[in-house]
């Protein structure tokens, strides 16, 4: 499928619910397993370690299909392709909820989570692509950002449903929330309008037969590379503050009540930032937040260390979510600008990919400096990483703005 943009003057509002609306679900029914994954494996006999690493496989799964899912997209189209993630995706989450039940309960849950896993690669990269292809490169950044908005607003809501089914069902409630969620997407999926095929005679139309990820990877390994490092370093630095909040509460002595709350504010703000955020990128540029909000993460974990209560966690905390919020989109955006007409799956799959690493890099980095030398070495070592990601973008986007109309 490819995208035309010889239409009527383009809305967000008019692909609103096809286009959202599944992220929102799908990622509901992710946030409402997320906080349970590990409690059900150790009811089934996981030691505390065991548990933890169950929880990553959902991340390692992702992380290592992402080129697979670009050609599963390519293969099926983007409408197909998210509406089979979300029914794979509940089909897992279904088998998780009836691991208690069945011999060899654990090894069924640790695979229903990585099949999930690979479930929201495919997700996320053909929901990317078919945005990417379907809205006029001027609307992008609002429309990414929405995107990234909508992942947000269903993880956060997925826990309080989770935990309201829980009531009822014990710990395989939330598995049946998110399996429900998760099968709610792909019915709501098939509703995603289909891209209008180009004619031969268009000017973006493709020529010959699809490129190689070989191909793909050479011809734009400059923004690959160059782009690339900034957002692995962005990436880590995103999933290292989702730690650094709760350890850093702990370490404070504050109750598990406190905690709780402080990270639900730095969300809450998280939620509330990113349509604007869109837009400023559509009018300003990519490097207006870039900038920003790496800098402002940056910072804001070089401070929480030195807070020494709950007030000054809970202000770092908000800051942290602002500079988070601001950022929303902003990953999937560039890997918009810079994927090429011709090979964009096979592009976005690799820039997922190198996403992906970072997010799976930066809490190892934490733990690593933590049992290093202290838990405020490895707090302000991914601030460093927001620093380093500023500088990169602040570089490399000036000097590669050219490669992309935007």
């Amino acid at each position: 499928m490819s995208a035309t943009r010889t239409s009527p003057p383009f809305s967000l509002r008019s692909i609103a619910l096809p286009a959202f609306g599944p992220t929102v679900l799908f990622c509901l029914g992710e946030g409402a397993v997320l906080p349970v994954a590990a409690l059900s494996a150790r009811e089934l006999g996981a030691s505390a370690a065991l548990a933890a690493l169950l929880v990553t496989l959902i991340g390692v799964g992702s992380w290592f299909f992402n080129i697979p899912a670009s050609l599963i997209t390519i293969r099926f189209g983007e409408r197909w392709a998210i509406t089979g993630a979300g029914t794979i995706g509940a089909l897992a989450l279904l088998a998780a909820a009836l691991a208690p039940q069945l011999p060899q309960g654990l090894w069924l849950l640790a695979v229903a989570m990585t099949v999930v896993g690979m479930a929201t690669s495919v997700f996320n990269l053909a929901r990317q692509k078919y945005l990417t292809e379907a809205v006029p490169v001027e609307f992008r950044a609002r429309a990414l950002s929405t995107l990234g908005g909508s992942t947000r607003i269903g993880v956060f809501i997925g826990p309080f449903v989770g935990a309201a089914a829980m009531q009822f069902l014990g710990i395989a409630g939330a598995f049946w929330v998110g399996a429900v969620a998760m099968a709610a997407a792909a019915g709501l999926s098939l509703t995603i309008p289909d891209l209008v095929a180009k004619g031969p005679g268009t000017p973006d139309a493709a020529a010959g037969p699809e490129p190689t990820l070989r191909n793909v990877a050479s011809a734009h390994a400059m923004v690959l590379f160059a782009l690339g490092s900034g957002v692995l370093l962005l990436a880590a630095l995103r999933a290292s503050r989702q730690v650094v909040i709760p350890l850093w509460a702990d370490h404070l002595g504050l109750d598990a009540t406190h905690a709780a709350l402080i990270y639900g504010v730095s969300g809450a703000i998280d939620m509330l930032v990113f349509y604007p955020a869109g837009k400023l990128m559509d009018r300003k540029g990519r490097l207006w937040v870039a900038l920003p909000s790496t800098v402002i993460m940056g910072v804001s974990l070089f401070l929480i260390p030195l807070s020494s209560g709950f007030l000054g966690l809970l202000l770092s905390a908000m800051l942290i979510g602002f500079g988070n919020g601001i950022s929303s989109g902003l990953v999937m955006t560039l890997g918009a600008d810079f994927s090429p007409e011709r090979g964009r799956g096979q592009f976005l799959g690799l820039w997922r990919f190198i996403a992906d690493a970072g997010s799976t890099g930066g809490p190892m980095l934490l733990s690593a400096m933590t049992a290093a030398v202290s838990l405020a070495a490895g707090i302000w070592s991914c601030g460093v990483l927001g620093l380093a990601a500023a500088a990169v973008f602040a570089v490399a986007l000036p000097k590669l703005k050219h490669r992309r109309n935007y």
